[in-house]
């Protein structure tokens, strides 16, 4: 089954996050260990989400730019990845980034804050299965950037992702 969902569905907002793709950015802190290395993000525009590791599996979902992944698996050249609503498949090693941090909006809304914390205004809101460009991680908030350019705080619990 190949369902593709883009904007118009909740469920894979990825297509079209191409999130200052060209933007050279210094990031402090990236996660070290464990998690670091169980993370991936989409590389290119669209990648298909196989339901084994090989192009001649099914494709189950397309994933767009910067969509991020947790690696549960590994065969050969392919990963195989969960989603932030606990979807597994398969997609190729090739297509994705391990030093490309995003998280993913996981609550209905999520409001973008002037700084890490409540007492900051809100700059904006992302929604459901929105995919954010990380900048910069605390405990209990991340810095993030939207494809509109929009940069700011969300709590990091309405996130999923590095």
């Amino acid at each position: 089954m190949n369902r593709h969902r883009g904007h118009q569905a909740p469920r894979r907002f990825a297509l079209g996050s191409a999130l200052c793709a060209g933007l050279a950015m210094t990031v402090a802190a990236w996660p070290t260990g464990a998690q670091a290395s169980d993370m991936v993000s989409v590389r290119h525009k669209v990648l298909n989400m196989r339901a084994g590791p090989g192009t001649q599996h099914a494709t189950l979902w397309q994933l767009g730019q910067g969509f991020p992944l947790q690696v549960v698996g590994r065969k050969g050249q392919w990963l195989q990845v969960r989603d932030f609503e606990n979807d597994t498949g398969w997609v190729a090693r090739s297509l994705t980034n391990s030093r490309a941090p995003h998280h993913i909006v996981k609550s209905g809304v999520a409001n973008v804050r002037s700084g890490p914390g409540l007492q900051h205004r809100v700059l904006g809101q992302a929604q459901y299965g929105e995919v954010l460009r990380t900048l910069a991680r605390q405990p209990s908030w991340v810095r993030v950037e939207k494809e509109n350019g929009l940069r700011g705080w969300v709590s990091r619990p309405l996130l999923w992702g590095w």
